[in-house]
């Protein structure tokens, strides 16, 4: 069984990417788990911490659940037409140190998907990932992309899928990653 970690990159309550990330673990296809992480507790990156303390405990734990799954989700939110700045907080920290990368990243299945109240979806974000997980030696999926656009209206107050395109699309999306990360 192929397991797949995914990890939302918003800390809002009631991210639409969080929602994404959990909808999209419930289409998981049979041989696929699809775990949802957290990128809650993750401080700040700094050169001192790391170098007085070392990798703080949230990191750590988030960096041997990458390394121990099969392939890795990224769920990001678009700000200012690029990446959110919590999640390229919690991967700055994720590749330390630099000798680590190959253990986390290093030739690991990924894909990218998105949600936002606008209405160009997550094609900016998404596009702006790519230098970093080439950095990473990371193989990207590039099967069926997705950029959920005016989220606002596809998710219930609750935070469940309700838009049943976007369901279906995403249920492609789910399935064409876990293919690929299970022909791996």
């Amino acid at each position: 069984m192929a397991t797949i970690v995914g990890i939302a990159g918003s800390l809002r309550k009631a991210s639409f990417n969080a929602a994404l990330l959990r909808a999209a673990a419930g289409l998981s296809p049979e041989g696929t788990t699809l775990e949802v992480a957290s990128i809650a507790g993750i401080p700040l990156y700094d050169g001192d911490l790391e170098s007085e303390r070392g990798i703080p405990e949230p990191v750590a734990k988030l960096k041997d659940r990458i390394a121990a799954a099969d392939g890795l989700l990224l769920v990001t939110p678009e700000y200012n037409n690029s990446v959110p700045g919590v999640l390229k907080n919690a991967i700055d920290w994720l590749s330390r140190p630099p000798q680590d990368i190959p253990r986390v990243f290093g030739d690991k299945p990924v894909a990218i998907l998105g949600a936002t109240i606008g209405i160009a979806g997550t094609r900016l974000a998404q596009t702006a990932w790519l230098p970093v997980l080439r950095t990473f030696g990371m193989r990207l999926w590039c099967g069926k992309q997705l950029y959920v656009a005016s989220a606002s209206q596809g998710f219930d107050a609750g935070g469940l899928l309700t838009d049943e395109k976007v369901k279906k699309l995403l249920t492609e999306f789910v399935a064409g990653f876990a293919a690929f990360v299970n022909d791996r």
